[in-house]
């Protein structure tokens, strides 16, 4: 019996020994592994279907009918946003690569916590095969994958995958990347990077929200904060969306400076380009606040946002001036999906050229010593960038001779054809501190009827100027 003992002792030891032996610099990190059922799904994905890029997939979509995909083709990406917090729900996204993407997708499934499998920076592989691409909101501009469709009056939409779609179709494999964030100031973010983990610095939450959380009270939905950032050209501007069903929703805001990274999504009704966080880890202001102008509601010294609008007429708001400079048409009021806009296009015209002038009221800056002012604008139709919208600011403009007026133009930011139709882009805030006295803003647009390249239409909302 001793002598079993002790055999019995030895073979313990060197069991042991020899276990510890296989972990270097006690180094016990389990490895990752997936299930077999799920390692031979992706096997065979790999040995018979066709791999195709994002730009591929993309391409397959015609605007306003979800296609069905037949063949056997497979798409990679890495998982660039995450649901761990709620600020996801039943979504995910994934680019093309882990760092300096170009393409994006959103896939769309009947799934929460998701971050339990398709954890951000996830290789994952999508077999295709049997699913759709096209948008869950017509005219968004986010291409999504779906496994079923919806018919709406505007097109078919995307549905979510179910479940056994999710485990046949949504293949991962045992890597994970860190996704490095894109590198992006407020005035290049574009449609582009929907879908992308972006990084933009000097930023900071515009002074008026000091003591808000990221959450509106009694928000149902979704709340959307204004950030600024202090560029070397002016200030640009941009929206941070958080869900109500976000577990952060109730922590304050940071007051100070610094870097956000974040997701490029859409709003719900695709109007707007916002960031969405993961988490608030990933917002880093511990700098000094950059001292940008005060963008409080009672430093407004005028705001237009054509909710009077009367939809399809000339507009003839007060203490506006609209001019047609060459050409029928001038600017209309148009109410569009509830939302009072100015709108001015030259389709159908039958003008060769089309030239058109809308100028605010004058403003009178008094003794404020810093002006700044921003606004919303957006495209439809638009084919070509020689399509223009320009913004000017004249001092000397006597409100009836437009051509007659010295008219300055202004660097700001408006929707090109890289943008969606109906997308609104923030202007940034330009600084116009140094007009003294009194003065004039005016929106310029230079189409043509008759050429089907020119003959956009551009929309403007929410002007506002400032005085500090």
């Amino acid at each position: 019996m001793k002598t079993n003992k002790l055999l019995n002792l030895i073979m313990s030891l060197v069991a042991f020994l020899a276990l510890s032996s296989c972990v270097e610099d006690d180094d016990f990190t389990i490895p990752s592994s997936l299930a077999d059922e799920e390692n031979a799904a992706l096997v065979a994905l790999l040995e018979t279907g066709t791999e195709v890029d994002m730009a591929f997939v993309q391409g397959l979509y015609t605007s306003g009918t979800a296609q069905l995909i037949t063949s056997n083709i497979y798409v990679k990406g890495y998982v660039s946003s995450s649901d761990v917090t709620g600020n996801f729900y039943k979504e995910f996204y994934m680019q093309d690569a882990p760092s300096a993407p170009t393409k994006t997708l959103k896939v769309v499934l009947n799934q929460t916590d998701s971050y339990n499998q398709f954890n951000k920076g996830r290789a994952v592989y999508i077999k295709l095969k049997g699913l759709y691409v096209g948008e869950e909101r017509v005219g968004n501009g986010v291409y999504t994958i779906g496994g079923d469709i919806e018919y709406g009056a505007f097109g078919t939409t995307v549905a979510q995958l179910i479940d056994n779609q999710i485990k046949s179709n949504i293949l991962r494999s045992t890597i994970t990347k860190d996704i490095i964030p894109l590198p992006k100031t407020f005035s290049t973010i574009g449609s582009s990077n929907i879908g992308m983990l972006v990084s933009v610095d000097n930023v900071e939450f515009v002074n008026d929200l000091a003591g808000e959380s990221y959450l509106e009270t009694n928000e149902t939905y979704d709340t959307q904060r204004e950030m600024i950032s202090c560029e070397a050209d002016g200030y640009g501007s941009f929206q941070l969306e958080t869900s109500s069903f976000a577990s952060f929703k109730q922590e304050p805001l940071p007051v100070g400076n610094g870097t956000i990274t974040a997701v490029v999504v859409k709003t719900y009704n695709g109007s707007q380009l916002v960031l969405a966080l993961n988490s608030t880890d990933d917002v880093n202001f511990t700098n000094a606040r950059c001292s940008p102008p005060d963008l409080t509601d009672s430093n407004i010294v005028f705001y237009e946002d054509f909710e009077a609008s009367v939809d399809g007429t000339d507009l003839d708001l007060p203490g506006w001036t609209n001019f047609s400079e060459v050409g029928s048409r001038v600017w209309k009021e148009v109410f569009f999906e509830g939302n009072g806009l100015a709108e001015f296009g030259s389709f159908n015209s039958q003008d060769v050229e089309n030239i058109a002038w809308l100028i605010a009221p004058n403003i009178t800056t008094g003794s404020q010593n810093n002006m700044f002012f921003k606004f919303r604008s957006a495209h439809h139709h638009l084919e070509s960038n020689d399509n223009t919208l320009e913004v000017y600011l004249s001092t000397d403009f006597d409100g009836i001779d437009v051509l007659g007026a010295t008219w300055n133009p202004l660097n700001v930011t408006v929707p090109t054809t890289a943008n969606n139709w109906y997308e609104f882009v923030d202007s940034g805030l330009i600084d116009i501190s140094n007009y003294s006295g009194g003065f004039f803003i005016a929106f310029k647009v230079t189409g043509s009827g008759t050429e089907l390249d020119l003959d956009g239409s551009y929309q403007i909302d929410d002007f506002k100027v400032f005085a500090n």
